[in-house]
């Protein structure tokens, strides 16, 4: 498989940067991992990168998104926060990954059974994660359908809330950069929410927080792009 170059990052669209990581995580669940000679893709990239897609994820070791997703050197850019907050050095980041290196779509990707999720519902204080976990709280006092047990114990609650924080930080990436919210109402480039479920390895994206305007030419195929 090809190493992106600046053309081919031309000529991928939001929705088809979306169809790109679809695409490779249904070869990750079913263990059809693409071929890649990644020392010649460190060669490929020497002097500039050109990924197509930012990547907002957790630390937690088993949500890399280079694996889940299938890409290779140069393709995403990965941000990886515990709990996948949003604070303005990743917001930063983004306008650089974007508006600077012409990323095409920004995915803000949760996974189930989050350890920062459920510290958060626990209310976990400790050092310099009390601030970090204070950006999830909203999240837990928005999930209103659990009224007992709403502690990290009751599992539902837990995976209720990660969905509330990833909807959440996906509109607080829209209204806290204007560069990036410009560039989505421009259709330069998209945003969407999703979550990875660790047991499967599926990635599911959310439609009711999908920013990606509509493609006017989709008259190339995935392969015949990357081939």
């Amino acid at each position: 498989m090809k190493t992106l170059n600046k053309e081919l990052q031309s000529a991928i669209t939001p929705r088809k940067a979306l169809e790109i990581l679809k695409e490779g995580n249904n070869r990750f669940v079913n263990n059809l991992k693409a071929h890649r000679d990644l020392l010649e893709q460190v060669n490929d990239t020497r002097d500039g990168q050109w990924p197509f897609a930012t990547i907002l994820s957790c630390i937690d070791s088993r949500t890399s998104a280079e694996l889940i997703f299938d890409q290779g050197l140069g393709d995403i850019f990965s941000v990886r926060i515990a709990g996948n907050i949003v604070n303005t050095d990743i917001l930063g980041s983004m306008e650089f990954a974007c508006k600077l290196a012409g990323s095409k779509l920004i995915v803000v990707l949760g996974h189930s059974k989050c350890g920062a999720v459920k510290g958060a519902c626990d209310h976990v204080e400790m050092g310099n994660l009390t601030e970090l976990l204070s950006k999830i709280q909203p999240a837990v006092y928005q999930e209103k359908e659990t009224l007992t047990e709403r502690n990290a114990k009751n599992a539902s609650f837990v995976e209720n809330v990660a969905q509330i924080n990833v909807k959440r930080n996906v509109k607080n990436i829209i209204e806290r950069s204007f560069i990036l919210e410009q560039m989505i109402e421009n259709g330069e480039i998209g945003i969407i929410g999703a979550m990875h479920n660790i047991e499967t390895g599926e990635v599911i994206f959310y439609d009711d927080v999908e920013y990606i305007k509509d493609d006017k030419n989709l008259d190339f195929t995935i392969a015949e792009l990357r081939h």
